[in-house]
């Protein structure tokens, strides 16, 4: 789903968590920026300078306050997360987290997820 950051910016997450009010229907096809809680990017090969240096500085300038960057890491592809909020003085993100077997935490919300999981598909 596309994220309306600004009159020629709107890219598409891979995952978007917005606020409930923000979901009008089917036909929907974006969200504004503010009601974006979190946008995650994964990171693949022809797109790896534009997801690490592009649009996290894109979606902290928006006010996005959450921001995870997945990576696949060693020789196995595991994903390791980063995790980064938005400083509301500096409006930049900052790294509050690097989570390789699993993601536990409680900004923004209580979130657990077994990073492991994926070797059982």
């Amino acid at each position: 789903m596309t994220v309306v950051l600004n009159k020629r910016n709107g890219p598409e997450p891979d995952i978007s968590v917005v606020r409930a009010e923000a979901i009008t229907g089917r036909r929907q096809t974006h969200f504004k920026a503010a009601d974006v809680l979190l946008a995650v990017e994964v990171v693949s090969p022809d797109s790896e300078a534009r997801y690490r240096e592009a649009k996290p500085h894109k979606y902290a300038a928006a006010g996005i306050p959450h921001f995870w960057l997945v990576d696949m890491a060693g020789q196995d592809d595991h994903p390791v997360v980063q995790v980064h909020e938005r400083g509301e003085a500096t409006g930049t993100y900052a790294l509050t987290g690097i989570y390789h077997n699993q993601v536990k935490i409680n900004v923004p919300y209580e979130i657990d997820i077994d990073l492991t999981a994926i070797d059982e598909l």
